[in-house]
């Protein structure tokens, strides 16, 4: 049996604008995209890795990511680890065992983040560094607020209120150069004499019943000789201001604050708390899912600074704090829709 072939036939042909030499020069780009197109067939899929849930602050991070992510058709899959750095390893190699094309971690331990991100890598994973800066680790970006401003208004603020007396100094573990920025302004007035520095804590994974404890010892160390606190955050000067309702001094002594919790701002409103720092997290959470999509769609990030994490020059995306005190929580947090004045003012 012999296959007939006819006389002529036709063959569809298509012309492509670009030059053969152009499309060589570009078929390494290209192939890269095809197989990336090709893992995104059912949407873009982040891994969020959180340091908690029990905290207002990371509520908010996650709240605000999830908001910002549904209005781009975005996935996240969100972890908390409870500040348990094993916990959170289960939890990354997890996310990157589910394949997710970017991943967003607050590491809770540089020697175990640095491997963390090493495997998302070897895996083609992209890695944001959120909120706390990665030393020594092949991160490919870096979104935060700028720690060390945040600082800066806590410390500038203590001393422009209580330039003399015994102060409690409290830092955050891991910290992001809060306490750094915060001594810039305390540590002068410490050499001249003014200010004395009658405990000086680490606060361990910034737990608040850790933070009541230091204030009551360095209180019945001092005879109650307290003048100001510098609490890390909110939670911890939460805590530090029960141990001072305890002795009748709240509202007595000077206490800093950072996040903006709603419960900070009414002791603030109540005189029990000085300030408090306003991280807007629904800015940070866009900014950290931006990078994230242009990560994975790998695209050449533009920022306006880098940060040098000991390994290399990371793109960076910093956010800047405001400070907030009883006269202007209604125009910065409530004007901007961060919290509701009803939820503020409830009961006053």
């Amino acid at each position: 049996m012999y296959l007939s072939i006819p006389d002529s036939f036709f063959m569809p042909v298509h012309y492509v604008d670009i030059d053969i030499l152009e499309l060589i020069v570009h078929s390494r780009h290209l192939k890269k995209d095809y197989f990336n197109n090709l893992n995104r067939q059912g949407g873009l899929v982040i891994g969020v890795s959180l340091p908690n849930q029990r905290e207002e602050r990371w509520i908010r991070d996650r709240q605000a990511m999830e908001a910002y992510a549904k209005e781009k058709n975005i996935t996240i899959k969100f972890e908390s680890a409870d500040f348990d750095v094993n916990k959170q390893v289960q939890q990354v190699e997890n996310l990157i065992s589910q394949g997710v094309n970017v991943l967003i971690i607050l590491p809770l331990d540089p020697v175990t983040g640095i491997e963390l991100v090493e495997k998302a890598h070897k895996a083609g994973i992209k890695v944001v560094d959120y909120d706390l800066l990665l030393k020594n680790s092949d991160i490919d970006a870096f979104v935060a607020f700028n720690g060390l401003r945040v600082g800066e208004l806590q410390g500038q603020y203590l001393v422009s209120k209580v330039p003399r007396g015994n102060y409690v100094i409290m830092s955050g573990d891991p910290d992001v150069n809060f306490k750094e920025g915060a001594m810039e302004f305390i540590q002068p007035l410490v050499f001249v004499g003014n200010i004395k520095i009658v405990e000086d804590a680490v606060i361990k994974g910034w737990v608040p019943s850790i933070a009541y404890d230091v204030v009551k010892a360095a209180l019945a160390k001092n005879n109650n000789k307290i003048d100001a606190i510098l609490a890390p955050n909110d939670a911890t000067a939460g805590a530090a201001i029960q141990a001072l309702q305890e002795q009748g001094l709240a509202g007595k002594v000077a206490v800093t604050g950072q996040d903006a919790d709603i419960e900070a701002v009414r002791r603030i409103i109540e005189g029990t708390q000085s300030m408090t720092v306003f991280k807007d997290t629904r800015e940070l959470a866009k900014a950290a899912i931006d990078v994230a999509v242009k990560l994975a769609d790998n695209e050449t990030l533009v920022t306006d600074t880098t940060t040098n994490n000991g390994k290399r020059n990371v793109p960076t995306i910093l956010i800047q704090p405001m400070l907030v005190d009883k006269s202007n929580i209604d125009k910065v947090l409530i004007d901007s829709g961060y919290l509701k004045k009803e939820d503020v003012y409830r009961g006053y």
